[in-house]
């Protein structure tokens, strides 16, 4: 259906937009832009301003050879697999991103069925992830992450997990005792991020906070080997900061 453009109407620019929008859905490989025109009917001067607009805002993207392709703001309009993929590069940016401003491997966490899962990593070259020398499913009791996550549980719920996951010791700061765990998580304030000194693995100091999603358990959190430990606590404070932009992509 061609359409007759109306600049003076604003409502129908949104029609404009559908339009286009479905034209680029239709073609999964790319469309370019004259094709775009010859299917709705826009002329290529009104079409031009309208994709700007619609790359600006996610909805399509331009890819090497000029084409235009769905971007991911329209695939989170939608359901099922491409929604979560969509919403997994957006918080994979967003890891990116928080990783290059605190200078350390970052990591997303949840609570799921009982058990710890580290969802998403983002390292690099110069800010490697710690090695996972020991599952961090049974580690609760002495990594940032496992700490983090503990203390947004009730006593309940830290119990169950502790009887499924003994408090063994991994290093020589490792806090093995159930009573002195629990009553350092009570202590813990909501605001300040969790720290981890060298309690889960020798050489590498990590730092968490809480990220909430509804009803799930979440966590954000870094890690740096122990030369760095001087800068722990200024990039905790920096993730604390920046974690925003992380929790509205969960909420999505």
């Amino acid at each position: 259906m061609a359409l007759k453009p109306e600049p003076t109407a604003p409502f129908h620019s949104v029609q404009y937009a559908l339009r286009v929008l479905e034209t680029v859905s239709k073609h999964g490989n790319g469309v370019a832009d004259d094709q775009i025109a010859r299917e709705t009917g826009l002329p290529v001067g009104h079409l031009a301003s309208l994709l700007l607009m619609l790359r600006r805002e996610g909805y399509v993207e331009q890819i090497t050879d000029g084409a235009y392709v769905t971007g991911a703001s329209l695939l989170l309009l939608g359901s099922g697999a491409a929604r979560r993929q969509a919403v997994e590069a957006r918080l994979q940016q967003a890891l990116a991103q928080l990783r290059d401003s605190v200078g350390a491997a970052v990591y997303l966490s949840r609570y799921v069925d009982g058990e710890i899962r580290v969802t998403q990593c983002a390292d690099g070259p110069g800010t490697p992830a710690v090695n996972e020398w020991v599952d961090f499913r049974s580690s609760a009791h002495a990594s940032a992450i496992g700490k983090c996550l503990l203390t947004q549980l009730d006593q309940n719920g830290r119990r169950d997990h502790i009887s499924r996951h003994k408090t063994a010791r991994l290093t020589s700061r490792t806090i093995t005792s159930e009573k002195v765990l629990f009553s350092k998580l009570d202590s813990q304030p909501a605001t300040v991020p969790v720290l981890d000194l060298q309690e889960y693995a020798v050489g590498t100091v990590c730092a968490a906070v809480p990220l909430t999603a509804g009803a799930s358990a979440g966590c954000l959190a870094l890690s740096l080997p122990v030369e760095d430990a001087h800068r722990l606590r200024e990039a905790a404070d920096t993730l604390n900061r920046r974690a925003a932009p992380v929790l509205l992509s969960l909420a999505l």
